[in-house]
């Protein structure tokens, strides 16, 4: 198989891209507070990259339009019909696990 081209390869980033995007959508009960103490990111964090590459090619996008792109809808809706209370001992995990630029 050949190497992909460039512009094949952004292809196909952008595609897993909408993929994770779509998953994290659908998966609404999977906590922001799982994904990071699991995977040590989450959807906010993936906003955030979002923002910083748009940033990047002089594109700006507030916290709010980036949230909206990545949750399909604004956060505070988004927070409202699917965040829960974490646990202590989630709070713990998350504290002791947590990447420090958070």
């Amino acid at each position: 198989m050949a190497d992909p081209t460039e512009t094949q390869q952004r292809d196909f980033e952008a595609a897993a891209f909408r993929r994770l995007v779509e998953h994290l959508r659908e998966r609404t009960d999977v906590q922001n507070i799982d994904l990071m103490n699991l995977a040590g990111f989450c959807r906010n964090c993936l906003s955030n990259w979002y923002r910083e590459a748009a940033e990047a090619e002089g594109v700006s996008l507030s916290k709010d339009e980036s949230r909206q792109i990545v949750y399909g809808m604004p956060y505070a809706e988004w927070q409202q019909k699917y965040q829960t209370e974490a646990s202590d001992a989630k709070k713990a995990a998350f504290e002791i696990n947590r990447p420090r630029d958070h």
